[in-house]
């Protein structure tokens, strides 16, 4: 029988683990990346052990027939409960009151894996079954109230999570209202594939033959909204760091214009103790600032303060806000500051002159006096002045 559609989505689940393990390994005792590769890591292994071709090769391996049941509907009850802890720590809250419902969880749906081991261990299976395995047994003692556990265990998780990622969509916004409206829509999905497992095995019970909905719709059902559900918990989580990183390089962009002017003043403009290009946007990010500082302390003895002041009246009376002004005014002194660097290339005015703006008198909006260097028109009139007068 071909597995394709159970082998796809595992694989899929398996590489999205893989990718998540290194940083598992790194963050052990955070417990919501713990969370998300537990569901991952079971998403993976319900979907393998219930494909046909591993059903028998598992029963063969065993010598036990159908010996696969227990173990898929146990998998199936521990991904329910890896569903439910992640939404608990993702929500947050009190560790203290996180730590306790996850371990209720934890235990609740423990007890329910052991049950369904017993369960099958007392009923009897003689017959292997790779698709209909639910309806065939409907009627057994003990198998049939195997079956209605693992059913009912995974419909009050599904439910259970259908109302909390509604409810908490409902109280936010952006990427993380997305991810729980696809989580929702997910367990839809789920719900209806357990409404067609509990219709079929009813009508078992009833003497009527409804195999075909647990057959064929039900696996189908499940398959969409697992991988639906799977994507909504992804999402915020990628979306965020895919913007964290849009925001550093935006970051890293804006300071070019303040890090080519004060390139060449710079003490480190070798390549030396630099960091890799294919670092990340955080280090590239620190390294421009650095530059930057860096830049700025070798031009500590021409700053002028009175090219800042005349700068940041102009940039008010321009119609600047304070803190846009205070932003232009210290880009104009840096402007000039970078022009009097140039006219004393012996650097005699280093060792002599005693400048009153310090290089930490106040802290300094890094982008805003970048920004300001490309397009203010003050620093633009210091440039063309050399700092001698503004209009």
């Amino acid at each position: 029988m071909d597995g394709s559609s159970y082998y796809i989505p595992a694989t899929a689940m398996a590489v999205a683990f893989a990718f998540k393990a290194p940083a598992l390994l790194r963050s052990w005792r955070d417990p919501l990346l713990r969370s998300v590769c537990a569901l991952l890591a079971l998403a993976a292994s319900v979907f393998f052990f219930a494909a046909p071709p591993t059903i028998t090769e598992v029963n063969h391996l065993t010598g036990i027939t159908n010996v696969s049941a227990p173990l898929v509907y146990a998998l199936l009850s521990a991904f329910s409960a890896s569903c439910l802890v992640l939404v608990v720590n993702w929500r947050g809250g009190p560790p203290a009151v996180t730590g306790t419902l996850t371990r209720r969880i934890t235990m609740g749906y423990g007890v329910v894996m052991a049950a369904l081991v017993v369960l099958f261990a007392l009923g009897d299976a003689p017959v292997e079954r790779l698709r209909d395995f639910d309806t065939y047994y409907a009627r057994a003692p003990y198998i049939r109230e195997m079956i209605v556990l693992y059913l009912a265990a995974m419909t009050v998780a599904g439910l259970a999570m259908t109302v909390l990622c509604w409810r908490w969509a409902l109280q936010v916004h952006g990427w993380l209202r997305a991810g729980l409206l696809v989580i929702v829509t997910g367990y839809l999905f789920n719900l209806a594939y357990l409404a067609t497992k509990f219709t079929a095995v009813i009508a078992r019970w009833s003497g009527g033959n409804l195999d075909d909905l647990s057959t064929y719709a039900a696996p189908a059902l499940a398959s969409i909204g697992g991988q639906v559900s799977a994507v909504g918990f992804c999402l915020p989580l990628a979306c965020q760091r895919v913007g964290d990183n849009w925001a550093t390089w935006s970051t890293y962009r804006r300071l070019g214009p303040l890090w080519r002017e004060l390139r060449p003043v710079s003490t480190h403009t070798g390549r030396e103790g630099r960091i890799s290009w294919w670092s990340s946007a955080e280090l590239q990010v620190t390294q421009r600032e650095s530059d930057i500082h860096d830049g700025m302390l070798s031009l500590y003895p021409y700053f002028d303060p009175a090219v800042r002041a005349r700068a940041y009246d102009a940039a008010v009376a321009a119609g600047s806000s304070p803190v846009q002004a205070r932003a232009e005014a210290d880009a104009a002194m840096v402007a000039a500051a970078v022009r009097a660097r140039a006219d004393d290339p012996e650097g005699r005015v280093i060792g002599t002159a005693q400048a009153a703006a310090g290089p930490h008198d106040s802290p300094r909006d890094l982008v805003r006096m970048s920004l300001a260097l490309r397009s203010s028109p003050v620093v633009a009139a210091v440039r063309g002045s050399a700092g001698a007068r503004l209009p």
